[in-house]
């Protein structure tokens, strides 16, 4: 049995223009909804044993302030990935429960590619900042995974966490 935690990162800054996409840091909302969702993954039981974060500093940034205790790695292939390249990445894994941290619109799609059922929720679709997806298959290694097949646990953006 493996477990998936997939979330898109924080919401980041805009305020320095001269900072390529990819240096973009968190804003001081950005990082409240990250620890939010840090809270709330200890609450659920959620135990991470490896991340696979995208390079960008929003990514790392989000990693960070959810204050996750595991090996990750870092990889520039998750920067703007599609789905076809997150599943190949996740391939990879080692860990039974892995947190993979990525940017939209790759992330949506992945998240929609892996579940049998989506979650009745109005924002799984459009996958807001720091949105997340938790969802188990039942399969004995990453790379068996298949499209569809995922059963969601759960699925939380941070305004529900944070009350806004």
């Amino acid at each position: 049995m493996k477990r998936l935690v997939l979330m898109r990162h924080a919401k980041s800054s805009w305020s320095n223009p001269v900072d390529g996409d990819h240096a973009r840091p968190l804003n001081a909302r950005g990082q409240r909804s990250a620890k939010a969702l840090g809270d709330w993954l200890r609450a659920k039981n959620v135990t991470i044993d490896q991340a696979l974060v995208s390079t960008a500093t929003r990514t790392r940034e989000t990693f960070e302030a959810l204050g996750v205790e595991c090996d990750v790695n870092y990889l520039d292939r998750l920067y703007h990935a599609g789905a076809h390249d997150m599943r190949a990445a996740l391939a990879t894994a080692t860990g039974d429960t892995v947190l993979m941290l990525g940017h939209n619109p790759g992330i949506a799609w992945f998240a929609h590619d892996l579940v049998a059922t989506p979650p009745d929720h109005p924002r799984f679709d459009d996958y807001p900042t720091c949105a997340t997806l938790v969802a188990r298959f039942d399969v004995p290694h990453w790379h068996d995974l298949r499209p569809g097949r995922g059963e969601v646990e759960a699925f939380v953006i941070p305004r529900e966490l944070l009350g806004e």
